[in-house]
């Protein structure tokens, strides 16, 4: 039986992957825009790490989205 916490971490892969192919991104590209590194964007929509604050805001810039995009469907 998995955790909430796994549950909320896996729907947020699904957003950020989601969201990354509808803006036709590679996870390479995604990471040069954001900053960041592209094993650790594989991570993040592997559900394996879980993002900082200063990630989140990366993400949502480099994207385009809001944070609420980022989260859509993750229980309150």
């Amino acid at each position: 039986m998995t955790s909430q916490k796994d549950q909320d971490l896996e729907m947020f892969a699904e957003n950020l992957t989601r969201l990354r192919k509808a803006k036709k991104l590679t996870q390479e590209k995604l990471a040069e825009m954001a900053n960041l590194s592209a094993i650790y964007i594989a991570h993040l929509e592997q559900g394996r790490k879980n993002p900082t604050l200063h990630t989140l805001s990366a993400l949502t810039k480099a994207l385009g989205v809001s944070i609420k995009d980022l989260f859509k469907g993750i229980s309150k």
